[in-house]
């Protein structure tokens, strides 16, 4: 969109409310982060002919506004905050309010050359149960970790049932989800080709086909940089920094996580011999699992641009 003839606004999302911004103007708004809130927000973008609206993820508070824009036929761009504090600091912007964030906002919103097409809105509530199946994921991990503190063997005995009980309903909602997405054909085809790579099994791979939509479309480092696994080298002068990963989708990557330790050290063989290199080489164990992990995201980017089974790509090479 040409740059010339696009107005932004901005809006700062709480629980109760949204304060609003456009770009260019010195006037402020605030509306009720309710259905009569976004109505309004609606008839005032129309007015002032807006062309682009920008609006900060906030943990899930923006998602009802942000659906209602987009099928009131507006642009609606969602930024992560750390695109909002990379844009601040560009900008020499440190003084911090409602309405000044708003204002950010919107001229961030304008300054970006392009929007990406809204996402699949069939992946919101997919999303939504899968953040579940995380929470009881972690409700589990944190019982394991009290367990090793706990003596009393009614106590131990309470908690295991806890742990098991939350094991059952992690393989239900699993099972469902999986029923879900693969009521639609192309999803499941996504779901299939990710599948056929060594190391990924049912869990994992949900969580790249819901969390990650963009991959088949995207090169081996921007699939990389965006689940937050590309290596960033920190170097100034002659100060020779290590490589660190940074940002990215962290739910995401945390699955990648837990099926790279598994698959580096049993189920897929390129995995095993990097890892295995890796360490000979002398590289920490946690730098060969992120390099590990680096290799799946890649893998599952290539089976779906080549829309071929991981099989048939080892076949070939």
């Amino acid at each position: 969109m040409d740059k010339s003839i696009t107005i932004a606004a901005g809006i700062d999302t709480a629980k109760a409310k949204l304060d609003v911004a456009i770009h260019g103007s010195k006037q402020h708004w605030q509306f009720v982060n309710a259905a009569a809130g976004w109505d309004e927000l609606a008839k005032l973008m129309r007015a002032r002919k807006v062309t682009r609206i920008g609006i900060e993820a906030t943990g899930g508070y923006e998602r009802n506004v942000v659906e209602r824009l987009r099928k009131a036929g507006f642009v609606v761009v969602v930024l992560q905050p750390i695109q909002v504090r990379a844009f601040a600091q560009l900008t020499l912007s440190r003084a911090k309010n409602d309405r000044i964030d708003a204002g950010l906002i919107a001229a961030c919103t304008a300054w970006r050359d392009s929007v990406r097409e809204p996402p699949d809105p069939r992946l919101a509530p997919f999303a939504d149960q899968l953040t579940f199946i995380e929470q009881t994921e972690e409700d589990i991990a944190r019982i394991k970790v009290r367990l090793e503190h706990v003596r009393d063997a009614g106590m131990r005995q309470t908690m295991l049932d806890d742990v098991a009980r939350l094991k059952q309903r992690r393989a239900n909602m699993i099972a469902k989800l999986t029923t879900a997405v693969r009521r639609h054909d192309d999803l499941a085809r996504r779901l299939d080709l990710v599948m056929t790579i060594d190391g990924i099994a049912t869990r994992t791979a949900l969580a790249l086909i819901i969390r990650m939509p963009e991959l088949g479309n995207l090169s081996r480092g921007q699939a990389a940089a965006l689940i937050g696994l590309a290596p960033f080298v920190h170097e100034s002068g002659k100060r020779k920094g290590e490589s660190h990963i940074a940002g990215g989708r962290s739910r995401p990557r945390k699955s990648l996580y837990s099926a790279a330790l598994p698959a580096a050290f049993r189920w897929n063989r390129q995995l095993i011999d990097l890892y295995q290199r890796l360490i000979g080489a002398g590289k920490p164990h946690k730098v060969a699992l992120v390099a590990c992990a680096r290799k799946l995201i890649v893998f599952a980017n290539a089976v779906l641009a080549r829309a071929t089974p991981w099989t048939k790509m080892i076949a070939a090479t």
